[in-house]
């Protein structure tokens, strides 16, 4: 990430990443959600990634930055609560080609964090969370979907923000 990025973000941009995985752990791995929130929180899951280096593209375990634990826990809290109609504004979204329940569990979460946020962090840019998520599902998938996700959550955004 890049030097002139403020703490602040870098810990939001990180609470965003942990939320993803941690609605995605609990959604398909049918746990509590508030255990789910403690590990991330206490450092249990959630504290490396793997990166890769080099021309080699060798790849090494790396200690995931501190992340934003407020804005984390009521984001996955928003997102566990406002599911069902979460999900039913996505199915809404989504064209025939893709339905919901058949995307990617990694893709549910992401695409369920993103709309709760557009709909939910009005203080928050659009852009800024349009753009926060993209990154996210580069990080995560590296086809098509990023695309989508773009067009998407742009479509749900002119809905919801104007």
């Amino acid at each position: 990430m890049a030097k002139f990025v403020s703490e602040k973000i870098r810990k939001k941009s990180g609470a965003r990443l942990a939320a993803v995985q941690a609605t995605y752990m609990a959604f398909f791995g049918d746990l509590p959600i508030d255990e789910v929130i403690k590990d991330f929180k206490d450092g249990k899951i959630g504290r490396y990634v793997i990166e890769e280096k080099g021309a080699a593209q060798t790849e090494e375990l790396v200690e995931v930055s501190p992340i934003d634990t407020v804005y984390f826990e009521n984001l996955v809290k928003g997102v566990h609560q406002k599911k069902e109609a979460l999900e039913k504004s996505l199915a809404f979204y989504l064209n025939e080609k893709r339905d919901f329940e058949k995307l990617d569990g990694t893709m549910q979460a992401l695409l369920l964090c993103a709309t709760y946020e557009l709909t939910n962090n009005m203080d928050v840019d659009t852009k800024v969370l349009i753009q926060e998520y993209v990154d996210l599902a580069y990080a995560f998938f590296c086809k098509n979907e990023p695309k989508m996700v773009n067009a998407l959550l742009d479509q749900i955004a002119h809905a919801v923000r104007g």
